[in-house]
């Protein structure tokens, strides 16, 4: 039906009427739908106040992940099988035990966030994952409370997870979804029309089926806005104000949505999520897991892409570095033709990407790691989960005889675009992988990157945190024991070469 959507909510299929192209499913659910459960607090996806549940069918399974309503918007639910917290009410009236757990232990204060906490776990006891608490704190990370403190939050975390073991089919809400979704999945491409409500002109929705869908819709539009996961398209809107005109979606392509791995890479469409991209990669090297649990929260990676990601070329994406250090490539896409391209190549200025009108991210391609290669990613930020790096840092070297016999050191933070350091790498190359030659590297990357000053760090303290990431790399790889020498900002980059690893 043009201007509507169509999906589960609470259990019930409903259609909806799109009048904005470009509003949020916090704004249609509160003020379209009267679900006023989900709040905002934030409006750019951290706080987690909003967090909403959507099952999406896929390869025959419906996928139920947490994400944040307030940045999503709403034709990006057609399909979808939704829950707010309104839904979780027993049939006989009875709390959720996530929500009974949330009362028993005092899990609430003021009660704004607690909604997005309770989709939060609801999402997670949905997947069968783990309580353990550790693994807790992760999955709220993205969940922000201002009064209750953590503790007893957590603590009914723990008790759902001990209640879930011992229920059986502790799920019915989402028993026959598969076969729901299947039933309301379109076979023809989502195409909406609607006047810009404030405007006036024509705004443009298209949600193609397929890649070669989306790469005929961007020759007719190649100006049109490409919408992956809309963790920063979202943004652009709610707080920048822009209206958009002309959106396509790639979140219903099927073909982009597909990771293979074969013997000497790994290859991932453009529109596969950071949590299933994360978990391809994490498999490469422990480094990149790690690197992806610290990468916003659970609801952005649930909704963000890879894809995404990279063609926005932002120089503070923690993607980019650890995948230029592997060698990276992209496959982009214009009509029928294809080229291949390095991704530290794709990445011309502050941004600018090399991509031509019309032309999109296709996939990625990964090397894996071989035998002597190794790998280190580091990112530094204000605090541990949900923040901006002031830099990322990722290094890949190949050791043969004790040899630096390939080498590639990225940075993220440092520059106007991810940036290989390519001074530094020379003076690696070729040469024994000892402390004079890091020495001789750490001063290098005074010619490879003039930093900036801003409120994440001063171009001193990213200077110093760079040359300190790359000697940490070392003396982990090379097996060395010690304090770290922390060089300071006001230390002459030439005098640390030839200097003694200790004090």
């Amino acid at each position: 039906m043009p201007g509507t959507v169509r999906f589960y909510l609470n259990q019930i299929l409903v259609d909806v009427p799109v009048t904005d192209c470009t509003q949020s499913v916090l704004g249609a659910l509160r003020y379209g739908l009267a679900l006023t459960g989900s709040k905002e607090g934030c409006a750019e996806g951290d706080c987690g106040a909003c967090t909403i549940v959507i099952g999406a069918l896929e390869n025959g399974r419906v996928h139920y992940r947490a994400v944040n309503a307030c940045i999503l918007f709403l034709p990006e639910l057609d399909g979808k099988d939704v829950f707010t917290v309104e839904g979780l009410a027993q049939k006989n009236g009875g709390l959720h035990p996530v929500q009974q757990a949330m009362v028993d232990l005092h899990g609430s204060q003021c009660g704004f966030c607690t909604p997005g906490f309770v989709m939060s776990l609801y999402a997670h006891y949905l997947n069968d994952g783990s309580f353990d608490r550790q693994v807790l704190k992760d999955v709220l990370a993205g969940n922000l409370c201002r009064c209750t403190g953590y503790g007893p939050i957590l603590d009914a975390g723990e008790a759902v997870g001990r209640q879930l073991a011992s229920a059986a089919n502790a799920r019915p809400e989402i028993d026959g979804a598969a076969q729901r979704l299947a039933a309301i999945r379109r076979s023809a491409m989502l195409d909406i029309t609607v006047p810009c409500p404030i405007t006036g002109v024509p705004q443009h929705y298209q949600a193609p089926r397929n890649s070669d869908e989306l790469a005929k819709a961007l020759m007719v539009a190649p100006d049109a806005t490409i919408l992956a996961g809309g963790t920063d398209v979202g943004l652009w809107v709610t707080k920048q104000h822009r209206r958009l005109q002309h959106l396509i979606s790639i979140t219903a392509i099927d073909d982009l949505r597909s990771i293979t791995d074969d013997e000497k890479e790994i290859t991932i469409g453009a529109a596969v999520r950071h949590s299933d991209a994360m978990a391809a990669l994490a498999a490469l090297h422990p480094d990149i897991g790690e690197l992806w649990r610290r990468f916003g929260s659970v609801q952005v990676r649930n909704s963000g892409t890879l894809g995404g990601n990279i063609a926005n070329g932002s120089p503070i994406g923690d993607s980019m570095p650890p995948l230029i250090a592997l060698g990276a490539s992209i496959t982009l896409r214009h009509g029928d033709q294809r080229r291949t391209v390095p991704l530290q190549d794709y990445f011309l200025a502050y941004g600018r990407q090399g991509r031509t009108p019309g032309e999109f991210v296709e996939h990625i391609r990964v090397p894996k790691i071989e035998a002597n290669q190794h790998l280190r990613c580091y990112k530094i930020s204000k605090r541990f989960d949900q923040d901006i790096s002031a830099l990322c840092f990722a290094l890949f070297v190949h050791v043969v005889d004790d040899h630096v016999k390939a080498v590639r050191i990225a940075f993220g933070g440092m520059a106007a675009t991810p940036k290989r350091a390519e001074h530094a790498e020379q003076a690696l190359l070729g040469k024994a992988w000892d402390e004079p030659q890091i020495n001789a590297a750490m001063a290098a990357l005074g010619q490879d990157f003039t930093p900036l000053s801003d409120m994440r760090a001063s171009a001193d303290y990213r200077m110093m945190a760079a040359r300190n990431v790359l000697y940490k790399a070392w003396l982990e790889l090379s097996g060395t024991s010690g304090p770290l020498r922390l060089v300071g900002p006001g230390a002459d980059p030439q005098a640390m070469v030839g200097e003694a690893a200790h004090d």
